[in-house]
């Protein structure tokens, strides 16, 4: 027994054997005989043995039908050995006719599907008293092997997972948000769900390769699939429809919402703020499946209740008051992600090279460290950002052999950085991905003027200028007082008062051709 199989599951495991009779299947004779005849259709001519690939239905119960089936004439043997593994079977005229009339009715060939009485009493079992869960140290360890620093975020993600209690996620763009989100599903136990359910007739999917990784250890009935904790990531191009549950007539088969695809893992809602349809609508979408743990899908008009016992997450690069107070009780964990510190980066970067198999110069290094030290200490004043490690290593990687070298030294970071276009856009103070906000200018009043100038000056690329008792600084309008007030505090800064003064447009250089 371990955290990722214990009695529970073991329990499970057993209980899930694979039916040999058609009354342990929990499936009509039409429906079974009718996914039998729609393959025969499609394949021309086809094995047994394909068939039980094809379907998870015992050879017992395959046996029975097929001798049925060809006995009213739908089907026929024309090869094959002792062995009813080997037996081919081709499709009638009449088995034609009939399986046109079933496939206009119900087009779906596929694993059969799981009846939805025991897909409910399976996922009650698992859910029940699911959280609070005890974490191990090793689970945690392993966990955030990658994730450097950020112990305040990691601590935050993990009482999340314990509670299932949702968390929302804050900072500038680069601070790593989507990143560490994507970590939070590895803390979570597996869990069992069936490939697809059947419900008057109709089949919903459930199982998506895209959204749930398969564990090693599998159960004896081939329809239902053991999954590590879903991570199901949605971004700007979520909208209301995408929430819903569609039926897809072409396959046949109802495919459910991320909503019900996240079910016992982590659903991010990630950029929120940037969506197509308003966040404030999405988010209301969201309030009843998050509170009561369940969605309902309507299949021929008829509503379906399914299990949606996920963890939501929600990021953004904008103001903290994007959520209401009724989203938030949602998400009542939060995380502020800070821009980086250099030497973070620096050991993110030097990560990512290691992981190409990529030899540096410590002068190289010493270069890439240089884009974010301050001007007055010889560096480019740059603020640091994960966003920049990993595609900079893989540019410089490029460019290495491109320059034909066997190691990346500082000629080839000069050529990769100046290849860069997030650097080269921050070199000459432009956020492209703020260019349509506007400026903010807030005044700022604290114990030491001084002090609070000197810590502006590695914040969001701001202006900053002294007045008479304050100091004037000039933001992006995603910034809130709060969060300018935190970092200050960060820098062991006393803020007596922050007001906003002044809201402006920016102005975007038109071309790098003139930087």
């Amino acid at each position: 027994m371990s955290y990722y199989h214990d009695e529970k599951m073991e329990k499970i495991f057993k209980a899930l054997k694979q039916p040999k009779n058609l009354e342990d299947l929990q499936l009509t004779k039409s429906f079974v005989k009718g996914l039998i005849l729609k393959i025969i259709y499609s394949y021309g001519t086809v094995k047994t043995s394909t068939i039980n690939e094809l379907t998870g239905i015992h050879w017992d119960i395959l046996e029975e039908n097929l001798s049925q089936m060809e006995k009213s004439g739908f089907c026929a043997p024309v090869s094959g050995g002792f062995l009813f593994s080997s037996i081919e079977y081709t499709i009638t005229k009449k088995g034609r006719e009939k399986s046109k009339g079933i496939a206009e009715e119900n087009p779906y060939i596929g694993i059969a599907p799981v009846p939805y009485e025991e897909y409910i009493q399976i996922m009650k079992l698992q859910m029940h008293h699911r959280h609070p869960i005890d974490i191990p140290p090793e689970v945690v360890s392993d966990t955030f092997d990658e994730v450097v620093g950020v112990e305040y975020a990691k601590e935050a993600l993990i009482e999340s997972s314990i509670i299932g209690k949702g968390i929302f996620v804050y900072g500038p763009p680069g601070t790593g948000k989507t990143f560490i989100i994507s970590t939070m599903p590895n803390l979570l136990p597996p869990l069992i769900i069936p490939k697809y359910i059947e419900f008057g007739g109709k089949v919903i999917q459930l199982y998506d390769p895209d959204f749930h990784k398969m564990c090693k250890e599998q159960p004896d009935d081939p329809r239902w699939v053991k999954i590590f904790a879903p991570f199901v990531l949605t971004g700007a191009e979520l909208s209301l429809n995408k929430l819903e549950t569609n039926y897809d007539p072409n396959k046949g088969v109802y495919e459910t919402s991320p909503l019900i695809k996240a079910n016992g893992g982590v659903l991010l809602i990630d950029d929120l703020g940037r969506q197509r349809d308003d966040h404030e609508l999405i988010l209301n979408r969201l309030i009843i499946p998050m509170e009561n743990k369940e969605d309902v899908v309507y299949v021929r008009g008829i509503p379906v209740v399914l299990q949606s016992h996920f963890i939501p997450a929600f990021s953004t690069n904008l103001d903290i008051s994007i959520m209401d107070e009724a989203h938030l009780r949602r998400a009542p964990l939060h995380i502020f992600l800070k821009n980086p510190e250099i030497e973070e980066v620096a050991e993110v970067f030097r990560r990512n090279l290691n992981n190409l198999g990529e030899n540096f110069q410590p002068e190289a290094m010493e270069r890439f460290m240089k884009v974010y030290q301050h001007k007055k200490d010889g560096g480019e004043g740059l603020q640091p950002s994960f966003a920049h490690s990993r595609d900079l290593a893989q540019i410089c990687q490029s460019v290495r052999i491109n320059m034909k070298k066997n190691t990346i030294d500082t000629e080839v970071m000069e050529a990769a950085l100046d290849k860069h276009v997030l650097i080269v856009l921050q070199r000459m103070n432009i956020d492209i991905a703020q260019v349509a906000h506007k400026t903010r200018t807030f005044r700022v009043k604290a114990d030491d003027l001084e002090k609070t100038y000197h810590a502006l000056s590695h914040f969001d690329n701001s202006g900053r200028s002294y007045e008479k008792d304050s100091i004037l600084v000039d933001v992006d309008e995603s910034t809130s007082p709060v969060e300018l007030a935190e970092y200050l505090l960060s820098k062991d800064i006393k803020v007596e008062k922050i007001d906003l003064i002044a809201e402006s447009e920016k102005e975007l250089r038109r071309t790098l051709l003139n930087w």
